[in-house]
């Protein structure tokens, strides 16, 4: 069993700059559907201990966002499963899905820290980051 697997977009990518020790599939800028395309048969190989997954916030409003996302959670095996919040405020839809699947398997979400966000109010500054990166220690 693999430890780490970090899972996403670009505040997956800040995550594994904090967890280096971690596995990492994740690039800016991707939606759910193309991270299962690209990623899900290679991510889904393995087991891990700890999976980090920060995917929903890029998906647009005609993407079957929970399908995409129950797919790759059906496939991925981990002990403990965190999912990064997209934000009820930006992605009300993706936040509400990625709440009924982490409340099906027991994971945990995580809220993205709003006082160290960077000044598009979407990124997590470093500080951000490592606060993240440390809860899913």
């Amino acid at each position: 069993m693999i430890d780490c697997l970090i899972i996403g977009d670009s505040i997956a990518v800040g995550v594994s700059m904090v967890r280096k020790e971690c596995v990492s599939y994740a690039k800016s800028g991707w939606n759910s559907s193309k991270w299962n395309k690209e990623y899900l048969d290679t991510a889904s190989a393995k087991a891990y201990r700890t999976i980090v997954i920060s995917l929903g916030a890029n998906d647009t409003q005609n993407m079957p966002t929970e399908l995409e996302l129950r797919k790759m959670r059906e496939a991925i095996r981990g002990t403990r499963v965190f999912w990064i919040s997209p934000g009820l405020e930006r992605k009300p839809r993706a936040q509400a899905a990625i709440e009924r699947i982490a409340a099906e398997y027991g994971d945990t979400v995580l809220s993205r820290p709003k006082e160290h966000m960077s000044g598009d109010g979407v990124h997590p500054t470093m500080t951000g980051y490592k606060i993240l990166a440390d809860a899913t220690r």
